[in-house]
C-alpha cells in the first residue's frame, strides 16, 4: 500500500513514529505499544534510521516484521549519513526486495559529537540526492521527506528552507511530513508559502505531546520549535506534578490536532517515543469524530 493513497482530508491518515530499541526489554515494550495502538487502526508506522546507519538492519527488519506481525503498513527512514552511493543502492534494492513500498528520505542529522554534516567520501550530501537516487532505481517507491515549518536550523532564512523543500518535491517526492511543533500557525503558514510556490504534495503534520516537563528544554534546543508563551507558563505552573504536566501536554496536543484536521490536514504523524499512553489518549478523542 503506497501511503500517498491513504493522504485524503476526507478521511484523515494518522500514523506513528518508532525508534528501533537497543535492549530485548525495549523490543518486547515496542511489540506492547504496537498492540495497544493497533486497535487505533493507524494508516502506517514509521521507523526511524539511526545516526551514520547505526541501526540500518534494526530498521528494515523491524518494518519488515511490523508489516508481517501486525498488518500494519509500515515505511523505513532512510539517511546519507556514513554511506556511499553504492551502499544507499544496496539498502534501496533490500527494500524493495522486502516487498516495503514506502520510505521516508532524509539527510539525516550529523553523528553525535560532530557540529556540522560532513557526506561520507562517495556520498550523498543532500536528501534532494537521495530521492533521486531512489527515482533511479526504479522500484515504484513511494518516497516521503521532512520538511520544517519553522525554518531548518542550518538555512539562513524560511525562504531559503522553503527553496530547498521544493527541490526536494521537483526530484520525485509523494508527500511530506513536518518536524513537530506545537502552535499550528507555523503550519498554516508553512503550507500557504508551499502552495504558492508549487508544492502540491500532501503536508502531513507531526505531533509530538510533552509529556514531561524537561522534554520543553530538549525539543527546542533538537528541532527549534517555539513554545507558546501560554503553554509554557502553564508547564512551569504545574512543573513539579508529572501527571498534571502529561494531561496538559496531551490537552494541547488533542486541541492541535482537531484544529489540524478541521481546517484540512490529510492526517496527523505522532512521533510517540515508542510509548502509547499520551498518543491513545489523542488518538482515542480524534476518533469519535473522524
Amino acid at each position: 500500500m503506497k501511503i500517498r493513497n491513504r493522504l485524503n482530508p476526507s478521511k484523515p491518515c494518522f500514523s506513528f513514529e518508532f525508534f528501533p530499541p537497543k535492549t530485548e526489554e525495549g523490543v518486547q515494550n515496542l511489540w506492547h505499544t504496537l498492540e495497544d495502538l493497533k486497535a487505533l487502526e493507524p494508516g502506517f508506522v514509521s521507523v526511524t534510521y539511526g545516526a551514520g546507519g547505526s541501526t540500518r538492519n534494526q530498521t528494515i527488519e523491524l518494518v519488515t516484521h511490523i508489516k508481517e506481525r501486525t498488518g500494519i503498513e509500515a515505511m523505513a527512514h532512510l539517511t546519507c549519513v556514513g554511506h556511499t552511493r553504492e551502499e544507499l543502492i544496496a539498502i534501496i534494492d533490500s527494500l524493495h526486495a522486502a516487498k516495503l513500498e514506502n520510505v521516508l528520505a532524509l539527510r539525516g542529522d550529523p553523528p553525535k559529537g560532530a557540529k556540522e554534516f560532513v557526506a561520507a567520501p562517495g556520498g550523498l550530501r543532500h536528501a534532494r540526492e537521495l530521492i533521486e537516487l531512489i527515482r533511479e532505481r526504479d522500484h515504484g517507491l513511494c518516497i516521503g521527506a521532512a520538511c520544517y515549518p519553522e525554518g531548518h536550523l542550518e538555512n539562513a532564512s524560511r525562504e531559503q528552507d522553503l527553496k530547498f523543500t521544493k527541490e526536494k518535491v521537483d526530484a520525485g517526492l509523494d508527500f511530506l511530513v513536518t518536524q513537530f511543533f506545537f502552535d499550528n500557525a507555523f503550519y498554516f503558514d508553512f503550507v500557504e508559502r508551499a502552495r504558492r510556490v508549487g508544492i502540491n504534495v500532501p503536508i502531513v503534520p507531526g505531533i509530538m505531546p510533552i509529556t514531561n516537563y524537561e522534554q520543553i528544554g530538549r525539543m527546542t534546543r533538537m528541532s527549534g520549535a517555539t513554545v507558546p508563551v501560554k503553554l509554557q507558563l502553564q508547564m512551569e505552573h504545574v512543573k513539579d506534578d508529572p501527571m498534571a504536566v502529561a494531561q496538559l501536554g496531551i490537552a494541547h496536543a488533542t486541541v492541535q490536532c482537531l484544529e489540524l484536521l478541521q481546517r484540512g490536514a490529510p492526517g496527523i504523524h505522532f512521533f510517540t517515543l515508542n510509548k502509547s499512553s499520551a498518543t491513545r489518549m489523542i488518538l482515542s478523542a480524534l476518533r469519535a469524530r473522524y
